[in-house]
Formats: C-alpha cells, sequence, structure tokens
C-alpha cells in the first residue's frame, strides 16, 4: 500500500512541534465581547512553570488546544474558537496562587446545556500535570447564552402564589432520622410538622427506594399526610418528595407519579442525578404545574477545597440555568460550612435579575440574569430556633428556613417542635416590621415570645447552648 504524494500546503507560520501555549493563547490586549462566556480560575503552577504559561494552558486545553501543534489546526479558524486568557493576577496574600481571567467564545457551547457547557470548561483540563492545583471561582454567562435555557419551573414570586403564602420565609423539615422509618411511620412524622405549623417537609438526600420504604408507599402516604395537615390548618403544605432514580426514566416515573397524587412539590438531587436529568426534569416540572426542590448533595467533595474544584457560586449559577425553584445554600449560623460574605454572594446570584462584581463577596463577574426566575434559598443543616433572628436578618423573605433535629428533637414531639419554629418565625417578623434590630434583640424577642408559648419556651430552654462555631474552609 503506497501513500498519497499530494501534500497540503501548510499557512505561513505553521511549526510542527510543543509550543509554548502562551504563544496562542494568552492575550492580554484582548477586550472580551458581550457574548463571550468569562470564567474565573484560580491556579498553583508547578515550580518553574510561569503562571502566564500555566493560564495559557488552561485557555488552551478548556477549548481548542493540546500539548502540541497539529496539522488540523489549519482546517478551522482558530481564532474564532479559541479562548483567550486575558488577564493573570496574583492572588492577595498568598504564595504561587493566581487568578486567571478566560473568555470563551459563544460558538463553543451548545444550546441549553449545562452539561456541555461543564464538559468544556472543566473537563480533561483539572488533570493538567503543568498545575498543581485549579478551582474554577465563577462565571459570567453572556445574556445570548441565557436566552437559550428555560431556567427554574416557576420561580419565586409564582411559587408564593402557588402557596399564597408571603411576607415571610418559609419553614421546612428534613424529616429524621434519615434512614429506617416505615412508610406508614414517615408519613405520620411528616404529618405531625406540617399540623404544628411548618410549610414544607422533606425527604432526607439518601431517602429514595429502599427495602425499608419503597418510593411509591412513601409517596401515598405522605400525600395523605399533606391533605389531612391542610384539612386541619387552612393551609397550603407540601413535601419534597425525593424522585431522584437510578435511571432517568425511573426519575420521570416516579415524578409522574407524583403528579398524579396531585402533590404541589418534588425533589431532585442535581449533582448526583447530573445536569441531563436534572434539566429535562425541571422543564417536566414547568409543563405539569410542580415545584422543584434542589438539594447539593456531594456539593462539598467539589467545591470545599480552597485552591482545588469548582465553587459553589458556579454549582449555583449552573442549576439556576439547567432548572430549580429551591436550591440548599447553607446557613451561615448551623453546623456546615459557609462564611457570610461568601454565602450571601451566592445567594444573590440565585435570586436576583442583575448582580454587580463584588470581589469581597466572592463574585468576580457583574451577571444579568435576564429575567429569568430566581431560585428560593434553602438554609438548612443544624439550625434551631435561636438562630432564628440571625437567620430573618441574614436570608430576608425569600428564603425557605429548614430544620431537622430543630423540629423533630423538640422534647415534646414533632408537633410542638414546629410550633415552636412558627412562633419564633412569627415573632421575629413582628419585631423587624417594628423596627427592631434582630442581631441586638433578637434574644429578647425570643425569650418574650416565650413567655406566650409552652412550645418555643421549651424549645429555647433545651437548645440554649448549642453553638457550632468553627473556622470556615471556604474563605476569599
Amino acid at each position: 500500500m503506497s501513500y498519497s504524494k499530494t501534500q497540503s500546503k501548510a499557512k505561513a507560520g505553521y511549526d510542527a512541534g510543543v509550543q509554548d501555549y502562551k504563544l496562542k493563547y494568552y492575550t492580554p490586549d484582548y477586550t472580551p465581547r458581550d457574548t463571550d462566556l468569562l470564567a474565573a480560575f484560580r491556579f498553583v503552577p508547578q515550580p518553574g512553570v510561569p503562571p502566564e504559561e500555566a493560564a495559557a494552558a488552561v485557555a488552551a486545553e478548556s477549548s481548542t488546544g493540546t500539548w502540541t501543534t497539529v496539522w488540523t489546526d489549519l482546517l478551522t479558524d482558530l481564532d474564532r474558537y479559541k479562548g483567550r486568557c486575558y488577564d493573570v493576577e496574583p492572588v492577595p496574600n498568598e504564595d504561587n496562587q493566581y487568578i486567571a481571567y478566560i473568555a470563551y467564545p459563544l460558538d463553543l457551547f451548545e444550546e441549553g446545556s449545562v452539561t456541555n457547557l461543564l464538559t468544556s470548561l472543566v473537563g480533561n483540563v483539572f488533570g493538567f500535570k503543568a498545575l498543581r492545583a485549579l478551582r474554577l471561582e465563577d462565571i459570567r454567562v453572556p445574556i445570548a447564552y441565557l436566552k437559550t435555557f428555560q431556567g427554574p419551573p416557576h420561580g419565586i414570586q409564582v411559587e408564593r402564589d402557588k402557596l399564597n403564602k408571603y411576607g415571610r420565609p418559609l419553614l421546612g423539615c428534613t424529616i429524621k432520622p434519615k434512614l429506617g422509618l416505615s412508610a406508614k411511620n414517615y408519613g405520620r412524622a411528616v404529618y405531625e410538622c406540617l399540623r404544628g405549623g411548618l410549610d414544607f417537609t422533606k425527604d432526607d438526600e439518601n431517602i429514595n427506594s429502599q427495602p425499608f420504604m419503597r418510593w411509591r408507599d412513601r409517596f401515598l402516604f405522605v400525600q395523605e399526610a399533606i391533605e389531612k395537615a391542610q384539612a386541619e390548618t387552612g393551609e397550603i403544605k407540601g413535601h419534597y418528595l425525593n424522585v431522584t432514580a437510578p435511571t432517568s426514566e425511573q426519575m420521570m416515573e416516579r415524578a409522574a407519579f407524583a403528579k398524579e397524587i396531585g402533590t404541589p412539590i418534588i425533589m431532585h438531587d442535581f449533582l448526583t442525578g447530573g445536569f441531563t436529568a436534572n434539566t429535562s426534569l425541571a422543564k417536566y416540572c414547568r409543563e405539569n404545574g410542580l415545584l422543584l426542590h434542589i438539594h447539593r448533595a456531594m456539593h462539598a467533595v467539589i467545591d470545599r477545597q480552597k485552591t482545588h474544584g469548582i465553587h459553589f457560586r458556579v454549582l449555583a449559577k449552573c442549576l439556576r440555568m439547567s432548572g430549580g425553584d429551591h436550591l440548599h445554600s447553607g446557613t451561615v449560623v448551623g453546623k456546615l460550612e459557609g462564611e457570610k460574605g461568601i454565602t450571601m454572594g451566592f445567594v444573590d446570584l440565585m435570586r436576583e435579575d442583575h448582580i454587580e462584581l463584588d470581589r469581597d463577596r466572592g463574585i468576580y463577574f457583574t451577571q444579568d440574569w435576564a429575567s429569568m426566575p430566581g431560585v428560593l434559598p434553602v438554609a438548612s443543616g443544624g439550625i434551631h430556633v435561636w438562630h432564628m433572628p440571625a437567620l430573618v436578618e441574614i436570608f430576608g423573605d425569600d428564603s425557605c428556613l429548614q430544620f431537622g433535629g430543630g423540629t423533630l428533637g423538640h422534647p415534646w414531639g414533632a408537633a410542638p417542635g414546629a410550633t415552636a419554629n412558627r412562633v419564633a418565625l412569627e415573632a421575629c417578623i413582628q419585631a423587624r416590621n417594628e423596627g427592631r434590630d434582630m442581631m441586638r434583640e433578637g434574644g429578647d424577642i425570643l425569650r418574650e415570645a416565650g413567655r406566650w408559648s409552652p412550645e418555643l419556651n421549651a424549645a429555647l430552654e433545651l437548645w440554649k447552648e448549642i453553638k457550632f462555631e468553627f473556622e470556615a474552609m471556604d474563605t476569599l
């Protein structure tokens, strides 16, 4: 077999072999376009690797480049498609850490696909040997790309209208113990919490369809509890029925059954379940009038380390595009990781329409959501009644304050625990509306309310010494 002797003529300047990435992908004179997707990467180069070369390598390996010059570069217009590192800055007070700012042309991404977006930005590049560590800190999604996504099925205002609840945060509770309850006993716990004054109860993330409680049985007993509590209280109630499943087909089957029995809200784990499945589910929920609560199991595996992974603000933006009406956000004051400034930075990215660049809160880019509905932040993890003034002050009305042990751990049972939560919330909202200082007078506000509510007073006595005071890992 002989090879053709015809030879393609190379463009002037083409040289086979290995060249520095920065020759093509470091472009400090580039001005990003409105249609570019922008990314800020924190990186630590290997010893001897200049920061500009390492940053250019990130731009190259996350777009069109590879380790050596290839002749197929001549078959397309690389300048149209390549990522460009347009700035590199050192991280203040850190040794050998830098922020690389990279602009990606819109043509690189499939319309309406968070899956493709993340595959492009954080695919192979995180294993690149020239980097000791790499973290995607933030992205700026252009309006032209945002408009290819549906976003949340309903959003904050539509949810309030559907639930007929205004002027205060919503109240929730995760059913405990996480695992082991039978479906009937699980439904009983849901009923007690809802009749006591909560708006929602919730499946924990690892409640799916195990031998002790298959999903269909749980759905039926829980819906019975919801309807009974609604009849007794005159309020609309709900429970986040977890439809996360082994396959997308099973997930959709569970969602369809939830719609059939008339439940108002379902739940999905967007990271373990995957963005493709989540986007399909979000579209189904809008078409069928179901609210969608999103849990974030596995997020800390990805986002907790300061120099490696993906910051949660990026994951939150991706979820808003993929679709969800609620998203867990941490509590600032509870048992889970979350520094206040950083947490409120990504909370605003979840629920506001326009957010300005604010490096003090970790926001690297101004983000306009172009009227995409907002996502309700869910403060959950180790909170109890003494946290209520701070939670109201920090998160405001457009939030869901979600207890677990702080409801079900009440010495008198779940219904009194729910009543204590509701009384504490109503007292804090009234005091705030009267102009009182929640952070300075919060304890007095709760003790005053406890004089008229035995349930709240018992909760205040039980948890008065409980605190979670540890140094935050995720800092600027």
